[in-house]
Parts: structure tokens; sequence; C-alpha cells
């Protein structure tokens, strides 16, 4: 939005109207050559900066990807160690699962010992 210059009437009056003219001119055209400069100016920063945020979000995602590959990296290790653990567990628990079997075949072999032994003194 262009701002037209105007001098009092003292000017006019002064210096004449073509003088006058002319400087009024003169003023507009700087204004609008300083309105087109800071334009291009602003379009010129906005550039640099668009290409920076640009170059920023590169970098931001090839740090978010790396971490990630990291995450993943460090949860298939804790997943192994935690399969490892489980298997010793489960290792752990069968043996003792095997103990409590024995020891409960011995104790029916017992009670049926004892139950044929009471038959026997029964029968005589």
């Amino acid at each position: 939005m262009p701002v037209t210059a105007k001098l009092s009437r003292v000017f006019y009056e002064k210096l004449g109207d073509d003088l006058t003219n002319e400087l009024v001119n003169w003023f507009n055209e700087v204004d609008t050559t300083y309105r087109t400069d800071l334009r291009d100016l602003n379009e010129l920063n906005f550039a640099r900066f668009d290409a920076k945020l640009e170059q920023r979000a590169v970098q931001l995602e090839a740090k978010l990807d790396q971490r990630i590959n990291e995450l993943r990296t460090e949860f298939g290790q804790s997943r192994g160690e935690m399969q490892a653990s489980l298997a010793r567990l489960e290792g752990g628990l069968l043996a003792r699962i095997g103990m409590a079997e024995g020891r409960l075949a011995r104790l029916t072999v017992i009670l049926w010992l004892s139950a044929l032994g009471a038959l026997a003194l029964i029968k005589l």
C-alpha cells in the first residue's frame, strides 16, 4: 500500500509547482524502491529460514531414526535375556515338578504296601 507524499502549500508557493511535484514524485519513488527492497529482503530471509528449518527437520528425523534403531536393538537384547531367564526358570520348575512326582510315587507305593500289609494281618 503506497503512501503518496504530499507537501504543504508553502512548498508549492516557495519552490513552484513543477519542482515541488518533482520532489513529491522522487519521495514516492524512493518509498516504492525501499518497499520493494524490503519485500525482497524479507523473501530472501524467509527462504533462508525455510531452508534451515528443512535442514533441521531432516537432521531431527535422522536422529529419531537412529534412536529408534538403538531402542530396537536394546529391546531385542533384553528380549533375548528374558527368554534365556524364562528358559532357566522353566528348567528349574520342571526339575522340581519331577522331584515332586518321584516323592508322590514313593508315597503311593508305601501307601499300597501298608494297605496290603494291613489286609494281610487282618486275614491272618
